[in-house]
């Protein structure tokens, strides 16, 4: 594969290239006893979250990014008798798509250098910790299963050598494009140190970031790191991609979260100003909660004057602008509750602009940065009705990915969330309709806008992550 362009200066802009992972089978093999470790809440039924849910998205992606690739071909491609193939990266007949990039199919092609393979099984061993005679033997294995093996834990689909990476089909966590740059993750859990490893070896040495490799960023650890106690998670640098939004070419948002530390957060921030990456970089600090892992667990961009978000952190609710002189006297929230943001300018660091919301900040972006002269509009979580907001939000509903500027994915069973956008003019389609739509030519790419296309979710939804989640752009339009 040859290099192609990398630049995302927008969450809007319309998509053209991205990285993804399907669900694979070390997702089968999560075990009730070691779920949260892994960093699930629950176990999914493999072949329902495949070819009932995740496989629409890769054919909606595909439709959006890549129609050669489909267009004319969904009854033989959901044919049973074709066993699939079409999703599978190990098969000829696989997609092989240079917009709709499967992760482990460039981890084969990387594997097929004999330097990279040795360097690589050497390092996933070694984390693993696995005896010199297993290490031995997969120096040995053909390339794309080895970068099977890497991803789920499992040789000759029997026998398991070390633990899945069930978070990869989380594209969006392993890096992120800024500008023209990639910012590396440093993941927070243990059981996504593969999935980081396994990545870098790709940015490194693939072919289609050859011309990027001096414009990755990794992040070093805090001089003092060797010298901390365990338990100093203040000093810890770690990052996570949900936690980056690239909301305009010279404005980046950061969360400090359950997964991106301070320290983290400081690192980044010095590093991309030194690089002139960005001139404007804005951290938002959110709850150390499960509920928010990241910050894209409680907003996303829709279009270029809208946003979705949990009513919770609202200014209304922020403010207690619906409460009576009694409910604000008794007000008892705890700061760990709140967000608290900060702004940062390239020109004038000493001087940081501070915003007493998260509303006004998107409503900042959107004016300022976009040059918005529409209203700035906000959609809630749930309609923002309790219980459902935060029912709805558990389940990804601020976690939104839009493939263009008003034409955004979720999930189907946000049925409140879903009201809300169609309260704010929206279209709400389910995805099997749109593809036989577009497969017969009854409407047009071009046709599309302001839309909510709606995916089944049951099992997707369980693994507690959404499309945000699951993509890695690197290429968007400009807006």
């Amino acid at each position: 594969m040859q290099e192609q362009k990398i630049n995302v200066g927008s969450e809007t802009g319309s998509l053209k290239r991205l990285l993804v992972h399907s669900p694979d089978s070390g997702l089968g093999k999560v075990v009730p006893s070691k779920a949260q470790d892994w960093l699930f809440e629950d176990i999914v039924h493999l072949e329902t979250i495949r070819r009932k849910e995740y496989d629409y998205y890769t054919k909606l992606l595909l439709y959006f990014l890549d129609p050669e690739k489909i267009k004319g071909r969904l009854a033989e491609i959901d044919d049973k008798n074709n066993d699939y193939n079409f999703f599978k990266p190990s098969s000829k007949h696989f997609y092989q798509s240079t917009n709709v990039i499967e992760i482990e199919w460039l981890l084969a092609q990387i594997l097929e250098n004999s330097e990279i393979r040795s360097k690589l099984v050497a390092s996933v061993c070694a984390i693993e910790n696995c005896s010199y005679k297993i290490q031995d033997e997969l120096m040995n294995i053909e390339a794309h299963s080895l970068a099977n093996v890497f991803i789920t834990g499992t040789y000759k689909n029997t026998e398991m050598l070390f633990p899945p990476v069930p978070n990869f089909i989380f594209t969006r966590d392993i890096g992120i494009v800024i500008n023209d740059h990639i910012l590396l993750n440093k993941p927070a859990k243990q059981a996504r140190t593969r999935e980081a490893l396994l990545m870098k070896y790709i940015f490194f040495n693939h072919p289609l970031f050859k011309n990027y490799r001096d414009n990755i960023i990794e992040l070093p650890e805090s001089p003092q790191q060797f010298l901390l106690p365990a338990d100093s998670e203040d000093k810890l640098v770690t990052l996570e991609g949900g936690d980056i939004m690239v909301v305009s070419p010279e404005h980046v948002l950061i969360g400090v979260s359950e997964r991106t530390s301070m320290e983290a957060a400081h690192i980044a921030i010095k590093t991309l100003f030194e690089k002139n990456v960005v001139k404007k970089i804005s951290v938002i600090k959110i709850p150390k909660k499960r509920d928010y892992m990241h910050i894209d667990t409680i907003f996303t961009q829709v279009k270029k004057n809208m946003w979705v978000m949990l009513g919770k952190f609202s200014r209304k609710h922020v403010k207690k602008e619906d409460a009576d002189d009694i409910q604000k006297a008794l007000d008892t929230r705890k700061k760990d509750e709140s967000i608290s943001i900060i702004q940062f300018k390239k020109k004038d660091i000493g001087n940081p602009v501070y915003f007493d919301t998260l509303e006004d900040l998107l409503i900042d972006i959107s004016k300022n940065d976009l040059q918005c002269e529409d209203k700035v509009k906000f959609i809630y979580s749930g309609n923002n009705e309790f219980p459902f907001d935060v029912r709805e939000q558990w389940t990804d509903s601020c976690n939104l990915l839009a493939l263009k500027d008003g034409v955004v994915v979720g999930y189907d069973r946000n049925d409140k969330t879903l009201q809300a956008f169609v309260k704010a003019g929206f279209k709400t389609i389910p995805v099997k309709e749109l593809l036989q739509q577009l497969e017969s030519d009854t409407i047009t790419l071009k046709d599309i806008k302001n839309t909510f296309i709606v995916m089944p979710s049951a099992e997707l939804s369980r693994a507690r992550g959404g499309f945000h989640c699951m993509s890695m752009p690197l290429l968007r339009d400009e807006i």
